[in-house]
């Protein structure tokens, strides 16, 4: 017993083999959509790569650009055989393929499904990767002499200026580490030699901040030195008063600069899986209506179209007797492969 048919006349069939055209169209520009957001990601993460612990991020970037390009190829491919239905001769060259061709959009919606889950899962994975990530950093903030932190500064400073943040959690993370080179300091100065004797370590700790920091909407000239310290400054509390550098952390910008991101590219998958699944639906009616043709060699003849041939439970239990046929095959395959072996 067939599922939802619909009986279909030549005026139908060509206003649905129209509408069907533009929607594959349309999901073709979506691919391309697809494309360029996973491109921006991935170069907006590698511009700041050296503050995240892992490069297993890029997973998610590099999928979204496979997935736009196969998007592109798979409704090109749609596009044509909507295009050529109307005509008998040119679809004939289609019919066997369309079966195969649905079975395949089927499992490249569930990959665009999975692709939507990573894209809001993978926030959970940034946000550890860039707490690590902006630590290391901040301790190698000085390094800019050491091959492969050179450009630690100028990413850390960079990062703190676009995203108004100053440290990992806050500004109090630059105290707990010496963020000035030894090359800039003066050790024959006593206030230096006091601060580098008086910790265990042999660090130049202060309650500082680098320039990176400073809240250029403050009309207050920036205080980076001696934030703690209300009898350095007139006028000042450092308790009460609103401090002129970032006080935001640059984890929770990143994160949610990221994560802002992420959700939106997830919102689009899901859209596209209901576009994709739409002409799927259409695309399965398409053929069947031609399918069924009263007098094929008459195109004004009526038709019937349907969803599926059968019903949900029959189709499914034949779905699975294929997938357990084609495994015992296989099983099959590798037993005599392993005889021949034995033999030999």
């Amino acid at each position: 017993m067939v599922l939802m048919k619909v009986k279909f006349d030549l005026p139908k069939r060509v206003k649905l083999a129209q509408g069907l055209w533009l929607m594959y169209w349309l999901a073709v520009m979506t691919g391309i959509l697809v494309f360029s957001l996973g491109l921006f990601f991935k170069i907006e993460l590698r511009k700041r790569s050296e503050m995240m612990d892992n490069n297993e991020s890029h997973f998610v970037p590099n999928l979204l650009i496979l997935v736009g390009l196969a998007a592109c190829g798979v409704n090109v491919f749609g596009g044509k055989v909507c295009h050529d239905s109307l005509d008998a001769l040119k679809f004939i060259k289609w019919k066997p393929m369309v079966k195969g061709y649905l079975m395949g959009c089927f499992g490249f919606n569930i990959l665009l499904f999975f692709t939507a889950l990573l894209c809001f899962c993978m926030q959970f994975q940034l946000y550890f990767s860039l707490a690590e990530g902006l630590k290391n950093g901040i301790k190698y903030y000085k390094d800019t002499d050491t091959p492969g932190r050179c450009f630690m500064k100028r990413t850390l400073d960079m990062t703190q200026m676009e995203f108004r943040c100053c440290g990992n959690n806050n500004y109090r993370d630059w105290f707990e580490v010496q963020w000035i080179s030894n090359r800039y300091l003066d050790f024959s100065n006593d206030e230096v030699k006091d601060r580098v004797l008086s910790n265990v370590e042999g660090k130049f700790l202060m309650e500082s901040v680098p320039f990176s920091c400073c809240n250029p909407g403050s009309p207050r000239p920036c205080i980076q030195h001696q934030l703690t310290n209300n009898s350095a400054h007139y006028d000042y509390d450092h308790h009460t008063e609103e401090l002129n550098i970032w006080t935001r952390g640059c984890r929770e910008s990143l994160v949610a600069y990221y994560g802002g991101m992420m959700n939106s590219i997830g919102g689009l998958m899901l859209l596209y899986i209901i576009l994709e699944a739409g002409v799927m639906v259409g695309l399965q009616y398409l053929t069947t209506s031609l399918e069924t043709m009263a007098d094929p060699e008459n195109p004004e003849s009526e038709s019937e179209g349907w969803l599926l041939e059968k019903s949900v439970k029959e189709t499914v239990a034949d779905v699975i007797a294929t997938i357990k046929g084609l495994v015992g095959a296989g099983n099959h395959v590798g037993e005599v492969e392993e005889g021949v072996a034995t033999v030999s």
